[in-house]
């Protein structure tokens, strides 16, 4: 019996051998095609292709330990290339995401920076306008977040909105941050094509492109959260931004979203919020809030979500000065 496992060895070797390859070769080809171009990408492709082949020439002819040594140097440069894709603040950005907000803190007042009001003309095309603005921390009357459905219901943008007594309102909005001429891609969020900006916009930017110009279905759902909590949260989003102008992040398809940056803030200032899955499928995040008891219970979540919808507003308040107001009168 024992000599029947011995021989086995080898052949197991080489199957794990070959899996790995299998499930590392696909993972190590998207990340090169994501991370380079033209006659580098070729380099690095023929220089992949040759790795696996003579990993497999070797463990097809018995030389399994050799076909390992083979795999795992490739696999160590590839990992000290990988490792080498640093995030930057330095690039030649889409002009929507040219500016992440920092504040400056005094008190009871925040000046946020590079906050983003653009009239948008189309979707891709707007007149654009950043600006210094002011708010008091004890003047949050309000916290909303909305949620924008593009395309697959079980996938939304969120976007979490302030508004204080002397009427403002602004919008913090977790996007990926675009080169000019790149296009957002969902598997190129798992391998550092994109870093990670906060923007702060007015209502009648950041709402009104999705709800007029992309015809997303955008809802609005106010949150039950006390003084301290609302006060605690917006400071969350500026500590955010600071972060990130003084040290970029990549963005991330599933650990660092648009859902899951807003989950990650709202845990610091309440450490008992606990994981669910709909913080993942986004388009399902309602039902996790209404659970929670963060929004409105008196309806079913069914009626809930329905009301909630304001995309019909929006495209009726047009471009109007009052479009904030007009999108709130249900």
């Amino acid at each position: 019996m024992p000599d029947i496992s011995w021989s086995l060895l080898p052949s197991i070797f080489r199957a794990l051998l070959v899996l790995a390859l299998l499930l590392a070769t696909p993972v190590g080809a998207l990340g090169l095609w994501y991370q380079t171009q033209g006659p580098v990408r070729l380099i690095a492709y023929a220089a992949l292709a040759a790795a696996v082949l003579a990993a497999l020439a070797l463990a097809v002819t018995g030389k399994v330990g050799s076909g390992w040594l083979v795999a795992l140097t490739a696999a160590g440069a590839f990992i000290w290339w990988w490792t080498s894709i640093l995030p930057s603040n330095d690039r030649v950005w889409a002009p929507d995401v040219a500016h992440g907000v920092t504040a400056t803190i005094a008190g009871d007042e925040v000046t946020l920076h590079n906050v983003r009001d653009f009239r948008w003309t189309t979707e891709n095309d707007a007149i654009e306008h950043w600006e210094d603005r002011r708010y008091r921390l004890d003047q949050i009357t309000g916290v909303d977040l909305f949620s924008s459905v593009w395309s697959n219901p079980a996938i939304a943008h969120t976007l979490v909105g302030f508004s204080f007594a002397d009427g403002q309102r602004v919008v913090f909005s977790a996007e990926i941050r675009r080169e000019q001429g790149e296009a957002f891609s969902e598997i190129g969020g798992f391998f550092k094509q994109f870093e990670l900006v906060l923007i702060a916009a007015d209502e009648r930017d950041i709402v009104r492109l999705r709800t007029n110009e992309r015809r997303e279905t955008v809802s609005l759902f106010p949150i039950d959260l006390t003084p301290e909590l609302r006060r605690a949260l917006f400071l969350s989003f500026t500590t955010l931004g600071n972060e990130l102008a003084r040290q970029p992040r990549f963005y991330q398809t599933i650990t660092t979203n648009c859902t899951t940056v807003i989950f990650r803030l709202a845990r610091l200032i309440e450490p008992g919020v606990g994981f669910d899955w709909r913080i993942l499928l986004s388009g399902y995040l309602p039902g996790y809030l209404y659970e929670q008891e963060l929004i409105e219970t008196d309806l079913p979540l069914a009626e809930v979500e329905r009301r909630a919808v304001i995309t019909p507003l929006g495209q009726a308040a047009g471009d109007a000065p009052d479009y904030s107001e007009r999108i709130r009168a249900r």
